[in-house]
């Protein structure tokens, strides 16, 4: 299947009903915001489980989603935000990888120019089980395609998101770097357990490293995540520690600013793609130009209504679900004004006209209906 986008040098189809950099645009800028690359799977989410499964017992869900999953998650959350997105993957010829080509393409708006799709190879597969606030997922896929998925030269773009691997090198990151791209990087689980920046060469090219308390106390061999968000600024200007249900911590090195945001209590559904919309948000605050505080916020309020929908990438937020998120917890009686104030800048970004019922639904639970004839 060949790629159905608009060239790299040309913008998006659909522009987002709130496009949060439109006081910066000027007409010599990039033709994408964001540029990443990474690996589609298709995920299979279910909800709603009483307990975790039970060897020779079948447990039913009360809930299902269907959507793309893996890198998907991050472009999705990004387009939705209102950024110009370009991804770069490789797609598999099956009906699995139409399902994820058409639903980013042409249901979120993001550029595949850079994708392919390679015959004969399968889309892996991630089923998720959501239950007691904790998720358990088994995956299946194939052998990566060669050069999978080839980012030889990736598109010039205000940013990059970048997943780093320890002990390993990706040449795109600093093709990225030298034209012009800022670079947010965000790490995994280190299974080697050496847990040495060293190990992470393309940090260098990082504007801001954004990993978990846990991998930034174990990088960082501190005991606590605002030490280490410290520390980790000796090897990149702008540290963001995610703290779970205690929110996140940033530091910003060059200006001096520190922020620490609670996070926002909600009934969580499935925290699957959480950290990747927290990423995405951030990224959004920080090409606008925001505060550090705000950006904080607003990435931990994207990823706190990200978890109360099922799937990665559809259950990402967009302005319509922000908006309504602030209307509705202005009406809350007895509600903190310091918290309020906290998300003030919300108020200058959202407009009624934007403003759907609350909650919103996105995530569908099959692949896909036939058409009716």
């Amino acid at each position: 299947m060949a790629s159905t986008g608009k060239a790299r040098d040309e913008g998006p189809d659909r522009p987002s009903p709130l496009d949060p950099l439109a006081a910066l645009r000027t007409p010599h800028d990039p033709p994408w915001d964001v540029y990443l690359t990474g690996t589609v799977f298709l995920d299979i989410v279910f909800t709603g489980l009483d307990s975790a499964p039970v060897r020779g017992t079948e447990s039913w869900a009360r809930g299902m989603g269907s959507s793309p999953g893996g890198v998907a998650n991050m472009a999705t959350a990004l387009a939705r935000l209102g950024l110009r997105t370009s991804l770069a993957a490789a797609f598999g010829s099956d009906h699995y990888g139409e399902y994820c080509w058409d639903t980013l393409e042409q249901g979120e708006g993001i550029d595949l120019s850079p994708s392919r799709t390679v015959p004969g190879w399968h889309s892996p597969v991630t089923v998720s089980m959501a239950y007691e606030g904790e998720r358990t997922m088994v995956s299946h896929g194939h052998e990566p395609p060669p050069e999978e998925p080839a980012p030889d030269c990736p598109p010039r773009a205000r940013a990059a998101v970048a997943s780093l691997t320890p002990g390993r090198v990706a040449p795109w990151i600093a093709q990225a770097a030298r034209k012009g791209a800022r670079i947010f990087g965000d790490v995994g689980w280190d299974d080697s357990g050496a847990w040495d920046l060293a190990r992470l060469p393309d940090l260098r090219h990082c504007e801001a490293f954004l990993p978990n308390a846990d991998e930034a106390m174990r990088y960082t061999g501190t005991d606590c995540p605002r030490a280490a968000a410290h520390a980790l600024t000796e090897h990149v200007p702008v540290a963001v520690v995610t703290l779970g249900a205690e929110g996140a911590y940033a530091v910003d090195r060059r200006t001096g600013e520190t922020a620490s945001v609670p996070a926002i209590e909600v009934e969580a559904l499935d925290p699957t793609g959480a950290g990747d919309v927290f990423v995405a948000g951030f990224v959004t605050g920080s090409l606008a130009g925001w505060p550090l505080a705000d950006r904080l916020a607003f990435a931990g309020l994207t990823a706190a209504l990200s978890v109360q929908e099922f799937g990665g990438s559809l259950s990402a937020p967009g302005w319509a679900e922000i908006g309504a998120w602030w209307r509705r917890v202005q009406s809350v009686e007895g509600q903190d004004p310091s918290a309020l104030r906290r998300y003030a800048f919300l108020a200058g970004l959202v407009s009624e006209e934007l403003v759907r019922p609350w909650p919103l639904r996105r995530a569908v639970p099959t692949i896909g209906f036939r058409r009716s004839a």
